[in-house]
């Protein structure tokens, strides 16, 4: 009996190898082929799947912010049981810092796409934005707990901190990338901003 095919496993398999690839090249060098074989499948099945090259792409983008999830949920379960906003803020934060290879593979292949994103016309027609205000949402959120606990500083804006931090942990995690500073100097940066907007109890 033919074994049968997990198209879905398979699209996974071929969006990963887009990942690897954008990771190493820059996701603007990547073609259809240079995915196929990283896939170790043929060009034919990656065209069978996606036909073109914009929707490998798009595909490639949904798969990567995916696995995003997981990783920063990780984190939550390793700051314990009931962890509480500043625990659950840091491990949100601390995971757009390019600290292992996974947290850094994400951070060049998304940072690719918002870059593709402002001249390729089928990236930027797609809601590109729905995954960075979600995050913005869910922190203001965790912010507005603390507030509402007093365990906030005084006359602090849930919403304005919440787009701040963003901002500050992917500049951070650019500067990271580059060489400008180090794992450690930036987690301590954001650190220090989460002591004077949260101060420990």
């Amino acid at each position: 009996m033919p074994k049968r095919v997990d198209h879905e496993e398979r699209r996974t398999q071929i969006a990963e190898a887009l990942v690897r690839v954008a990771a190493r090249r820059g996701l603007h060098a990547v073609g259809m082929r240079d995915v196929a074989a990283e896939a170790g499948v043929s060009l034919r099945l990656v065209q069978y799947y996606f036909q073109t090259k914009e929707n490998l792409l798009l595909y490639g983008l949904r798969h990567l912010a995916e696995g995003l999830g997981p990783r920063v949920a990780g984190r939550i379960r390793a700051a314990g049981e009931n962890p509480g906003p500043r625990a659950t803020i840091e491990a949100l934060l601390m995971e757009a810092l390019p600290t292992d290879e996974a947290s850094r593979t994400f951070h060049i292949v998304y940072t690719s796409y918002a870059a593709l994103a402002l001249t390729d016309p089928a990236l930027a027609a797609q809601p590109f934005i729905d995954n960075p205000n979600a995050a913005e949402d869910a922190l203001t959120g965790l912010l507005q707990q603390a507030v509402d606990a007093k365990r906030a500083a005084p006359g602090t804006d849930p919403r304005t901190e919440a787009i701040s931090l963003l901002a500050m942990s992917a500049g951070l995690g650019t500067s990271v990338l580059v060489g400008q500073r180090t794992q450690e100097s930036a987690a301590a940066v954001l650190r220090h901003h989460l002591d004077r907007l949260l101060p420990p109890a």
